[in-house]
C-alpha cells in the first residue's frame, strides 16, 4: 500500500517503509529500526492523542504488553505514549492474515487447522498469563506465518475504553467485532474476561475450517443476537475438531474450557476435568416461562450501534491477587545490571575501525573477557561491567586485511586463551605471524605468548574457524608456516609439548574439535571436489596421535557429547540423519531425524538436547538419541546466535541484543527484551554472538563491541 504525502518518514527512530493498513484506532506502517528490523508500527488517531485519560490508559496498556512474548504472538518492540501521537510498534509477521488467505485459497485442510487451533490456544495461553485479555481475536487479527500462527493487534484498544463499569452507561463503546465476539460482550460488557478469547478462537477455527463464521448474518444486529442466544452453524467442521470448536462456543464463559485444557484436548482427545454447568434454577414440575428478550434485544441494539463507530480490537488487564514468593538469586557479589562498550583497544592508523560485534566472551574468576572485531581480548567486571583493559588483535595494522578476527579460545583458573596476529607486507608477499597467548584476565598481562605461524601460508588459529580447541592440558592448535602441523601448547607456560602432521590438505580438511574435555580431529576426504567421507579421531593428549578413530559418510562435524556419545551432523545440505559415536567402544549409530534440517539451521547440543535455530527465529528441540523432535517454537529473535541455557530456560540472542527465555520443556517463549541502539549497529549480516551464564546473571553481546546483563528470574517476572 502506496505511502502517502501526509504519512510520516520517521517515527521513534523508526524509518517508515510502507503503509500497511489503517482501521479505527490508527494507521499501521511498515518500518524498520536501524539494526535492520522489520516492524508494524501503529500510530493512533488524533482524536485520542488529544485525550489525556487516553494517554494515561495506553502507558498502562502498552507496560502490560510487553509482558506478551509467546512464540505465537507479536511482542511488543517498543512505544512512546507521550509522542504528539502516541504509537507503538510490534515484530512485523510476514505472510497473509487467515481471513484473506481463506478467501483466496478456501478453506484450511485438517492438518493447518490443528497447526492453527494449538497455536491460537497458545496464543491466548501466553496473553492471559500476562494478565490480559485481547477480546477482538478474528481472522484478521491471525498471520499466517512461515513457522505457525501469531495473533496480532494487541495492547493498545484498552487505552480507548473507560472504566469497566461505564463501558455502556456513561460511553456506549463495546470492543470486538460481532462475528467472532462472546455473547457476554454484547450483554454484560463489564464482566469480560479470558473466557471471551476462548469462545472467539472457537469462532475463528470454524471460520478456518469452512470459510464462514458459525453465527454469520447478513445484519450485524441479527448475528450479534445469534451470537448471544443462536446456534452454531457448524457444518463442514471436521468431526476432529468439532468437540474442541463446540467446547469453545458454550454460551456461559464458565462452561468453556482454558486454553490448558484446550490443548489438553487436542493431544488426547478429551478435557481432562468435567467442565462446570452454568448456574441454573433449580427443576421444578411447572415449566418456567420463557423471560422476554426486549430488554436484552435493546441492550444489543445499543452495544452493537456503539460497536459499528469504534470498530476496534481490546485489551483488558487483569487483577493480581497475590504477590510471588521471592526467589533466591545467584549473582556475582556486587551485581547491578549494566551495558557497556568496550574502549578503543589502542591502534594507531586502523584502516577499518570498529564496525562488528565480538565473536564470543568467556568468564572466569571477577572477569568478563571478550574478542572479536580484530580486539584480541577486553575485559569487563562481572558485577558493573568495568572496562579495565582491552588490547589490539594486531598492534601495527596496516593495508594488509586478514581474517584475524579473535577470538576468546578458553578462559578458566583467571586466565583467558586468545590468539594474536602481525599481518604485515614482505617485499612482493603479505605475511601473517600468528600467535597464542594466555592472559591474566584481571590486569590483561600477557602470562606468555607462542608462535603458531610465519609466513604467507600461515594459517590463523582460530577455534571459531575450526584451527584451535582447549583441553585441560592447554591449547591443541594448527602450527607451522603453512600449518601443516597441530600442536599442543602447555596451559601454563605456552611450550610446544608435542607436535604432529596433518594429512595433505589437497586430499583432506581437517578441524579440531573439543568435546567432554576430550580432543579430536575431524578430517574430510576429498574427491574430485566433493567430500567422500569423514574420519573422526579422538587425540591422546599426552602424545597427540589418535587413540581411535572411525569413518563417517560425506561431510560430518562433531556438534557436542550427550549420554557418552559424539553427535555429529552433516555440515551441507539438508539434515536427514545424525550420528553417534560410542566414546568408549567407538560404535557408530545413525538415528533418522523425524524431520529434516535445513543447511541454513545451526545445530547445539546443550545439556544432552540438540537445539536447532534457524536465521527466523524459530528453535527446533531434538533428542539426539532417538531423533525425534521435542517441541518447536519462535523465539521471536531475528538471526539468534547460538543459544544457552540454565536448567530450566534456553536463551537466545540477536546481534542487536534482542533476548528470548525459552521454557526448556515447553519451548514457550515466557520472556523477551528487547534490542538495543546503544552499542551501535554492527556492519554485519551474521548471527548473534554466544551467551555466557555465571548463576543468574546473563551477559549478552550485541551492537558493536557492546555488552550488557540481566537477571535471568527479572525476565520471568
Amino acid at each position: 500500500m502506496a505511502l502517502r504525502e501526509t504519512d510520516p518518514t520517521e517515527v521513534g527512530g523508526y524509518r517508515i517503509e510502507d503503509r500497511l493498513g489503517s482501521g479505527g484506532m490508527g494507521v499501521v506502517y511498515l518500518a524498520r529500526s536501524a539494526s535492520g528490523r522489520r516492524l508494524a508500527l501503529k500510530i493512533v488517531h488524533a482524536q485520542y492523542a488529544d485525550d489525556d485519560e487516553f494517554r494515561t490508559r495506553f502507558r498502562r496498556e502498552v507496560a502490560a504488553a510487553r509482558q506478551v512474548s509467546g512464540a505465537f504472538t507479536a511482542p511488543v518492540v517498543d512505544a512512546d505514549a507521550d509522542a504528539s501521537r502516541p504509537w507503538m510498534a510490534t515484530l512485523y509477521i510476514p505472510g497473509e492474515d487467515l481471513g484473506t488467505h481463506v478467501r483466496r485459497h478456501g478453506p484450511l485442510p485438517l492438518p493447518r487447522l490443528r497447526e492453527l487451533a494449538a497455536g491460537l490456544a497458545e496464543a491466548i495461553r501466553d496473553i492471559h498469563r500476562a494478565g490480559m485479555v485481547h477480546r477482538d481475536l478474528k481472522p484478521a487479527n491471525v498471520m499466517l506465518a512461515e513457522d505457525g500462527p501469531r495473533v496480532i493487534d494487541f495492547g493498545i484498544s484498552r487505552a480507548t475504553e473507560f472504566a469497566a463499569s461505564d463501558v455502556l452507561t456513561q460511553t456506549g463503546r463495546v470492543m470486538g467485532t460481532p462475528p467472532f465476539m462472546s455473547p457476554e460482550q454484547f450483554s454484560s460488557p463489564q464482566d469480560v474476561g479470558p473466557a471471551a478469547d476462548v469462545f472467539s478462537l472457537g469462532s475463528v477455527v470454524a471460520y478456518a475450517a469452512t470459510g464462514r463464521g458459525p453465527f454469520d448474518s447478513p445484519s450485524p444486529y441479527e448475528t450479534a443476537v445469534r451470537v448471544v442466544d443462536g446456534d452454531a452453524e457448524l457444518d463442514g467442521v471436521p468431526s476432529e475438531l468439532l468437540p474442541f470448536v463446540q467446547f469453545c462456543l458454550e454460551k456461559h464463559p464458565k462452561s468453556r474450557p482454558s486454553p490448558d485444557e484446550l490443548l489438553h484436548l487436542l493431544r488426547n482427545g478429551e478435557l481432562p476435568d468435567p467442565r462446570p454447568a452454568p448456574e441454573t434454577a433449580p427443576a421444578t414440575d411447572t415449566p418456567t416461562p420463557r423471560r422476554p428478550r426486549r430488554r436484552k434485544r435493546l441492550l444489543l441494539a445499543a452495544a452493537l450501534g456503539a460497536l459499528l463507530l469504534t470498530g476496534a480490537g481490546a485489551l483488558t488487564v487483569l487483577a493480581v491477587n497475590s504477590e510471588p514468593a521471592p526467589i533466591a538469586r545467584d549473582l556475582p557479589p556486587g551485581w547491578q545490571e549494566w551495558h557497556k562498550k568496550s574502549k578503543d583497544p589502542g591502534v594507531e592508523d586502523d584502516p577499518i575501525g570498529p564496525d562488528g560485534p565480538f565473536s564470543r566472551c568467556a568468564a572466569t574468576g571477577r572477569s568478563l573477557v571478550c574478542a572479536g572485531d580484530d580486539v584480541l581480548a577486553t575485559r569487563f567486571a562481572l558485577a558493573d561491567g568495568s572496562n579495565t583493559w582491552a588490547r589490539p588483535i594486531d598492534d601495527t595494522p596496516d593495508d594488509v586485511v586478514g581474517g584475524d578476527q579473535g577470538t576468546v579460545i578458553a578462559a578458566r583458573g583467571g586466565r583467558v586463551y586468545v590468539y594474536g596476529a602481525d599481518n604485515r607486507t614482505e617485499g612482493d608477499s603479505d605475511h601473517s605471524r600468528y600467535t597464542i597467548q594466555a592472559l591474566d584476565a584481571d590486569t590483561g598481562k600477557v602470562i606468555w605468548k607462542t608462535i603458531t605461524g610465519d609466513g604467507p601460508e600461515s594459517t590463523e588459529p582460530s577455534s571459531e574457524q575450526g584451527f584451535s580447541t582447549a583441553v585441560p592440558e592447554g591449547v591443541i592448535a594448527v602450527h607451522g608456516p603453512k600449518g601443516q602441523q597441530y600442536a599442543l601448547f602447555d596451559a601454563e607456560n605456552g611450550k610446544v609439548r608435542w607436535k604432529r602432521p596433518l594429512p595433505d590438505p589437497d586430499t583432506q580438511m581437517c578441524l579440531l574439535r573439543s568435546a567432554a574435555r576430550n580432543a579430536y580431529l575431524v578430517c574430510r576426504d576429498w574427491t574430485e571436489d566433493a567430500v567422500s567421507g569423514t574420519s573422526i579421531a579422538q587425540l591422546d593428549p599426552a602424545t597427540g596421535r589418535p587413540r581411535w578413530t572411525v569413518t563417517v559418510d560425506k561431510d560430518q562435524d562433531i556438534v557436542g557429547q550427550a549420554d557418552g556419545r559424539l553427535v555429529a551432523l552433516h555440515t551441507t545440505g539438508t539434515r536427514r540423519t545424525l550420528t553417534l559415536i560410542n566414546a568408549d567402544s567407538h560404535i557408530v549409530t545413525t538415528v533418522r531425524l523425524s524431520e529434516p534440517q535445513p543447511e541454513s539451521a545451526t545445530p547445539t547440543l546443550l545439556n544432552g538436547t540438540l537445539y536447532v535455530t534457524f536465521p527466523s527465529g524459530s528453535v527446533r528441540a531434538v533428542a539426539p538419541d532417538t531423533g525425534r523432535r521435542l517441541w518447536d517454537s519462535n523465539s521471536t529473535v531475528e538471526s539468534p546466535g547460538p543459544p544457552t541455557a540454565s536448567r530450566t530456560h534456553l536463551y537466545l540472542a540477536s546481534p542487536s541484543g534482542r533476548l528470548a527465555a525459552l521454557n526448556l520443556r515447553t519451548g514457550t517463549v515466557e520472556a523477551t527484551l528487547q534490542g538495543r541502539d546503544d552499542g551501535g549497529t554492527a556492519d554485519s549480516t551474521g548471527l548473534g554472538a554466544p551467551l555466557t551464564l555465571v548463576g543468574d546473571a546473563l551477559y549478552v553481546p550485541y551492537g558493536i563491541r557492546s555488552v550488557y546483563t540481566v537477571d535471568v528470574h527479572t525476565l520471568r517476572t
